[in-house]
C-alpha cells in the first residue's frame, strides 16, 4: 500500500531550515537542563516516597500543604493527579525529606497529618485507610458477633467485604460508616462505630525508593542508553560504513536531548518508564534511518554518476510512504495512550509522543544529509568524489571481476 508515488521533494534543499528547527529545539531543551529546571528526575532516581491518595471531595492542595508543613515535611510535591474528577492528589517527598532509614517514617508522617487534618480523635482508627488484614484483627479481638471458635474465617471474610466494597461501591473512600449498612452485620456496624472514623481520603498506593537504589537506576538508565547506541553504531559499521553509523548515532542524539530537553521545559518528572520509552524510540528512530539508508546504498550501485544529494534526495522521496505509513499509525496508537491510557502510562505515552516524531523527522533531516556533508568535506580534503557506501575495497573487487 502506498499513500503516494513519484514524489520530487527537496529536502536536502531545506536542510537549512531542518538544522535551524533542531538548534532551536536542541538549546532551548539544553538551557533548561542546565539552567532552569534541571533533569527532573521521578522519585525512581532521586529516592523518596510518593503517596497517591484519593479524596471524597476536591481536595484543597493549599490546606494539604499547610497540614504537612505543621507534621515537619518541608516543601513537599504536591499535585493533582489524573481526571478531575477523581479527586486525586500525589504528594511526593523528595531525598533530601527522608533517609534510606526513615523513608516508611515520611510515608506514616503523611498519612497521620492528612488524618489530623481531617479528624482531631486520636483514639480511633481511620476505616478508610485500614487494610482488610488490621481490620480482620481489630475484628477478631472484638470478637462483636460472639463467634467463638468460627470467628477468624467468619471477620476475615467481613473484612475483606468491607474493603471490596469500599473499592469497588465508593470508589476507595466511605463517606461515612453507615455506607457499610446492609454489606456487614449490624453487630459489625455498631464495633466500627465506637472504635472508627471514616476520614475524606484514603491512600490508593505507596512507592517507597532508596537513595541508593535511585542512584544505582540512574547510573543503569545511563548505561543502557550509552551501550544501546555503541551497539547499534558497531552495527551499522559492518553492515554500511563507519559515517552511516555516526549519522544514525547523531540522528539518535538529536532524538533523546530533543525529548529529555521537552521534560526538562515542562518540568515531567523521568521515571524508569520514561527510560524504557526513550530506549524504544532509540530502537524506533534507528530502524526508520536504517530503511532510508537501505535504500541510499541500492541507489548508489545504481546511479553511481548522479550526485549524492540527488541519490538522497531520491532515496528519501522512494521511502517516503513507507515513512509516513509506519510512523503515522504509530504515532496515533501512542497518541491515543496519551490521551486515554491514565496518569500512570502519562510520562511513558509522552516520550513515546514526542519521541516518534523526532525520530522520523531526524532520519530524514539529520542522518542522511550527513551523508552529503561527509562526502562534501571528504572531496575537498582529498581532491575527489567518492560515494560513502563503496569502501576501497569493494572498488578492487569490482576491478577484478572486470579483469
Amino acid at each position: 500500500m502506498e499513500l503516494f508515488r513519484n514524489t520530487n521533494i527537496d529536502f536536502l534543499g531545506k536542510m537549512w531550515y531542518f538544522l535551524a528547527f533542531s538548534l532551536i529545539f536542541s538549546t532551548a531543551g539544553l538551557l533548561s537542563i542546565f539552567f532552569w529546571h534541571g533533569i527532573p528526575l521521578g522519585v525512581d532516581f532521586k529516592g523518596g516516597t510518593l503517596v497517591y491518595v484519593k479524596f471524597a471531595s476536591t481536595p484543597n492542595l493549599d490546606q494539604i500543604r499547610t497540614a504537612l508543613d505543621r507534621s515537619g515535611l518541608k516543601d513537599p510535591k504536591i499535585q493533582s493527579y489524573g481526571p478531575a474528577a477523581n479527586n486525586e492528589v500525589l504528594v511526593a517527598l523528595e531525598q533530601k525529606e527522608t533517609s534510606e532509614v526513615a523513608l516508611d517514617r515520611g510515608k506514616n508522617t503523611i498519612i497521620k497529618a492528612l488524618e489530623t487534618q481531617s479528624h482531631e480523635n486520636s483514639s480511633q482508627q481511620d476505616l478508610n485507610n485500614t487494610g482488610p488484614s488490621s481490620l480482620a484483627q481489630y475484628l477478631l479481638n472484638k470478637d462483636p458477633m460472639h463467634l467463638g471458635t468460627d470467628a477468624q474465617q467468619r471477620y476475615t471474610a467481613i473484612a475483606q467485604q468491607t474493603d471490596d466494597f469500599r473499592n469497588k461501591q465508593r470508589g476507595g473512600v466511605l463517606a461515612s460508616i453507615d455506607d457499610l449498612k446492609g454489606t456487614v452485620p449490624q453487630e459489625v456496624l455498631n464495633a466500627l462505630r465506637s472504635d472508627f472514623y471514616v476520614s475524606n481520603f484514603a491512600v490508593r498506593n505507596v512507592e517507597i525508593v532508596g537513595p541508593q537504589v535511585g542512584s544505582q537506576l540512574r547510573h543503569q538508565a545511563l548505561m543502557a542508553t550509552l551501550y544501546s547506541l555503541a551497539g547499534m553504531l558497531v552495527y551499522l559499521w559492518f553492515r554500511f560504513e563507519l559515517i552511516y553509523g555516526v549519522g544514525a548515532v547523531v540522528a539518535c542524539f538529536h532524538d533523546t536531548i530533543i525529548t529529555v530537553g521537552f521534560f526538562s521545559l515542562l518540568n515531567k518528572d523521568i521515571s524508569l518508564t520514561v527510560i524504557a520509552a526513550i530506549l524504544t524510540l532509540i530502537g524506533y528512530s534507528m530502524n526508520d534511518t536504517i530503511v532510508v539508508f537501505d535504500r541510499i546504498r541500492e541507489n548508489i550501485k545504481l546511479l553511481r554518476r548522479e550526485p549524492l544529494a540527488d541519490i538522497v534526495n531520491r532515496s528519501i522521496n522512494q521511502t517516503l510512504s513507507r515513512t509516513i505509513l509506519t510512523s503515522g499509525l504509530t504515532f496515533l496508537t501512542v497518541l491515543s495512550l496519551y490521551l486515554f491510557g491514565g496518569e500512570v502510562l502519562r510520562g511513558f505515552s509522552l516520550a513515546l509522543v514526542i519521541g516518534i516524531l523526532i525520530g522520523t523527522y531526524s532520519s530524514i533531516a539529520i542522518a542522511a544529509p550527513m551523508l552529503v556533508a561527509y562526502q562534501d568535506w571528504r572531496e575537498r580534503r582529498t581532491g575527489r568524489s567518492v560515494l560513502p557506501a563503496v569502501s576501497a575495497s569493494r572498488e578492487r573487487e569490482k576491478v577484478k571481476v572486470k579483469v
